[in-house]
């Protein structure tokens, strides 16, 4: 398989069509599950078909060192390509490593006006022109509501999207539209709302906001053994 194909072909076409084609420039949108779930996997997923789009991806890490970021990229990328036997796999390895730029901040000890003022440098000073954020990590318990709404000011701007993973503590609250209550206090500031939950054959991706409205069942599956998206 080509790599044109394998973007037009790509799982994640699923997530755009039933998220009203997927998530804007000026858009939030959060991956919220339990730990261990496959928030991360999935973002890797999002980010690596935005690269082999030709775009690039800024990945922010809170929780886990460069290195251990990189090596889900290089996995997954490995399965899909041995999945879809892609040819000139270590050609396009090396396109998506040079569209990519991999961090790592902790959420405590960092002001997110430095985080801002860091990412801005590199997008406009220093030319890298950013398609989407990616945000791993992330403790909402600890959060601000402007915290949230100041870096949505900055997608706005930048006209980037930007997807953030949310732990949902265990046991878990939602509200009647199935919104984790962790969220309560930024809802209005996020687009796009998609839930994780394991199931015994498979993960479920269910989105229940995207752009105002909200769903009960809208679901995309995981494989259970390798966290990719299924295809339809």
């Amino acid at each position: 398989m080509v790599k044109k194909e394998l973007v037009q072909r790509s799982p994640v076409r699923l997530l755009e069509k039933i998220t009203e084609g997927g998530l804007k420039a000026g858009e939030i949108g959060v991956l919220a599950a339990p730990k261990g779930i496959g928030k991360t996997s999935v973002l890797v997923q999002i980010a690596l078909d935005k690269l082999l789009q030709g775009k690039k991806v800024i990945h922010i890490s809170f929780n886990q060192h460069v290195s251990y970021v990189q090596s889900w990229y290089e996995e997954i990328f490995e399965e899909i390509a041995k999945k879809k036997q892609l040819e000139n796999e270590r050609v396009i390895a090396e396109e998506c490593i040079r569209g990519r730029v991999l961090m790592n901040f902790n959420q405590e000890s960092v002001d997110s006006d430095v985080i801002r003022r860091s990412l801005k440098s590199m997008i406009v000073e220093g030319g890298f022109k950013a398609d989407s954020i990616i945000i791993d990590g992330f403790d909402f318990s600890k959060a601000e509501r402007g915290r949230i709404a100041k870096l949505k000011d900055f997608a706005k701007e930048l006209e980037i999207s930007v997807w953030y993973s949310c732990d949902i503590p265990d046991p878990s609250y939602y509200d009647k539209h199935g919104i984790p209550l962790i969220l309560k206090d930024f809802e209005d500031i996020i687009d796009v709302v998609i839930l994780l939950e394991s199931k015994p054959a498979h993960t479920e991706l269910n989105v229940v906001k995207e752009h105002g409205n909200y769903h009960t069942q809208n679901a995309v599956y995981l494989d259970p053994k390798t966290l990719l998206i299924l295809e339809d």
